[in-house]
């Protein structure tokens, strides 16, 4: 008998141990969601969200009077890229195709480039988004600046980094000309939130899916390969009869 309550005493021993290492793990591993999530909320705390952002637009309608544009004006093929400053692609697309498309048919006076926000990655998109818009109102020419500045600071996809913290700083140290104090009243009192939100749910109208994407005089392109851009181009410069 005494053999037989001790082996007892033993397996109560373990199976208490056990229980209390499963608690404690369970404990720890509670502890790690709710500190994730409270750090999640805090990044997430002055970003907007599209629900969020009331006023009265329209989806329907290109409204190049509204976009940022590079080229001459009377060029008669109109180009809208649609972009978010947190897709790579988009990044990777501007460093690797925009001087072509600069040389090529911009400086060339064929055609006339407007930027569209398509906001849709996460938050801090829509407010990267509002900063550009903010600068813009400012200055059309200090807006590609932004634009490609940024995309040379861009963060990780996966990662909330396109805070008013980080965007403040980032114009601050790297756009000049433009008035400052204005553009971060701006930021901070969300200033071009609605015209974000318009851009968004005007390409969704047009059956923009993703970035980056392009629309030629109206049509939107299936891909975003330059080769495809350019052909769509030159296929609308002999139709109108362009340069």
């Amino acid at each position: 008998m005494a053999n037989v309550t001790g082996k007892s005493g033993k397996a109560s021993s373990k199976s208490l141990y056990v229980i209390t290492v499963i608690v404690f793990g369970l404990i720890v591993l509670i502890g790690v969601i709710t500190y994730v999530k409270s750090a999640k909320s805090a990044e997430l705390k002055d970003l907007p969200n599209y629900t969020e952002i009331k006023g009265d637009y329209t989806a329907e309608g290109l409204k190049y009077e509204k976009q940022p544009h590079l080229g001459e004006p009377s060029a008669k093929v109109k180009v809208i890229e649609f972009a978010d400053f947190k897709c790579p692609a988009c990044k990777k697309w501007e460093e690797t195709y925009m001087p072509q498309l600069q040389k090529d048919f911009i400086d060339t006076g064929k055609i006339e480039l407007f930027f569209t926000n398509f906001a849709f990655i996460d938050r801090d998109s829509i407010m990267a988004a509002s900063a550009g818009e903010a600068v813009a109102a400012q200055s059309n020419e200090k807006f590609w600046e932004f634009k490609s500045k940024l995309y040379a600071h861009q963060g990780d996809e996966t990662k909330i980094w396109a805070t008013p913290e980080f965007l403040l700083d980032f114009v601050k140290k790297n756009i000049n000309g433009i008035d400052y104090d204005r553009f971060a009243s701006d930021l901070k009192s969300h200033a071009y939130m609605l015209p974000v939100k318009e851009d968004f749910k005007t390409a969704g109208y047009y059956g923009v899916n993703g970035t980056p994407q392009f629309m030629v005089n109206g049509e939107l392109l299936p891909s975003s390969s330059y080769e495809e851009l350019a052909a769509a181009i030159e296929a609308q410069l002999a139709e109108v009869g362009g340069q």
